[in-house]
């Protein structure tokens, strides 16, 4: 690797970090003054109306967290599946749920919540999302599945028509996990109505945020009703606290909606923010064997939420991962993600390395992982699955990183980061 005169950022540059612009106080004030110092309050409603309005359904509800929202669809999924489950035991009652493979653990945390099993479906290299024909060869396995959780991987959108066609062909209901893609459109509508269910994330570094907080979508009064329900206790309309079935403290304060309402009158800006980071990094590295995140540029139009680089396969240096550390050796004219984001981070610039795929977990090792070929798992660091199909998801994160993709960073910093990243193939 080449020794470069660049002395490290005085400042992190960090992956993605929160962008203020001060009507976020603006809000937060206003909930002092009224003292709606609570999970209740104009911020909530006022918020609730804005998201719907923006995303093209009839109701959302603001939650505490994104994955409280997840939690909610995947409740109200198996409900309206399979019944009112016994005392004790949760809505998907041992059911068996199709599941993004290449995504964080929020995204397939609430099945195990609501006691159901978890199928993981492998990715697809286009979107990197999930794979419709793996997901097609899933229910030629388990034709009884009902449910599917489909995440749009760094505000990507996945091939959701084909997905949906499939769904319905099995009579499969759809929780779509929109945290990362707010904004994201696939032919023409927003990320998280395009499901039975739809989640988004106002997490610290989301393309908007609130801190924490998100938003379960949808066009049922019913659904949002009860999600309003759960989420403060499951109380019931009597004087006294009454309660009948299991409740959640999953609302969201007024004063996290307060900074989710000042940010909202920014979100196309930190979209085409986002976007000139991916088009500068695709310019930058032009000529490196390794490519952008990709997507279907005639259905979708992304929210540019992280820029992820594939470092080509003939590239690769060798890198070895173990539970929680990494080693590497470098030879001239190759890379490998460890060394980028272990050359970066010398530098005072943060990456990360591309989601672990799911299967790959110790928590869900056991569980059961479909190729597009078939049912199968990678064979060491080959990535070829016990049927012969490529373990897409598993290649993805060997391969893959994610850029430091904070829109507070100048451009002259990312031509700086750009240099470094070329310098680890030299």
């Amino acid at each position: 690797m080449k020794t470069m005169n660049i002395t490290p950022f005085e400042q992190k540059i960090w992956l993605a970090s929160p962008t203020m612009h001060g009507d976020e106080l603006k809000w937060i004030h206003d909930a002092f003054e009224k003292n709606w110092i609570t999970t209740a309050g104009e911020n909530i409603n006022e918020v609730e109306k804005q998201i719907a309005e923006y995303v093209g359904c009839k109701y959302a509800v603001a939650l505490s967290c994104g994955t409280a929202a997840l939690h909610m669809a995947v409740k109200l999924a198996g409900e309206r599946l399979y019944g009112q489950p016994k005392p004790n035991q949760g809505t998907l009652q041992g059911h068996k749920v199709l599941c993004s493979d290449l995504t964080f653990d929020a995204t397939v945390n609430p099945v195990a919540y609501e006691d159901g099993e978890a199928v993981f479906i492998d990715t697809e290299a286009d979107t990197w999302n999930m794979d419709p024909d793996a997901l097609e060869k899933a229910f030629e396995i388990y034709p009884d599945v009902k449910l599917i959780v489909i995440a749009h991987l760094y505000g990507t959108p996945g091939k959701m028509a084909e997905i949906r066609e499939i769904a319905d062909k099995y009579g499969a209901l759809i929780v779509e996990d929109a945290a990362e893609s707010l904004g994201a459109t696939y032919k023409g509508k927003q990320t998280g109505i395009l499901g039975d269910y739809g989640c988004i994330s106002f997490n610290g570094n989301k393309i908007i945020t609130g801190s924490s907080g998100g938003m379960f979508l949808t066009n049922s009064k019913e659904d949002a009703d009860k999600v309003r329900k759960w989420s403060t206790q499951s109380r019931e309309a009597a004087p006294w606290y009454q309660h009948e079935e299991i409740g959640y403290n999953y609302r969201m304060s007024n004063i996290i909606a307060g900074v989710v309402r000042g940010q909202f009158p920014y979100l196309a800006e930190h979209i085409e923010r986002k976007k000139a980071i991916y088009e500068r990094y695709q310019a930058g590295l032009k000529g490196l064997p390794m490519s952008m995140n990709p997507y279907d540029i005639e259905a979708s139009v992304p929210n540019f939420w992280l820029s992820c680089a594939l470092i080509d396969e003939s590239a690769m240096c060798k890198q070895v991962r173990g539970e929680q550390e990494a080693l590497y050796i470098h030879k001239c004219g190759k890379s490998c993600p460890t060394e980028i984001l272990d050359t970066l981070a010398k530098y005072n610039a943060e990456g990360r390395p591309i989601w672990k795929p799911m299967h790959m977990q110790p928590i869900y090792r056991n569980s059961p992982f479909i190729t597009a070929q078939g049912n199968g798992r990678a064979r060491s660091n080959a990535y070829i699955a016990d049927n012969g199909g490529i373990d897409v998801g598993a290649d993805i994160f060997n391969r893959g990183l994610c850029l430091p993709s904070d829109i507070n960073m100048t451009e002259e910093q990312q031509n700086i980061i750009i240099e470094i990243i070329r310098s680890c193939f030299e």
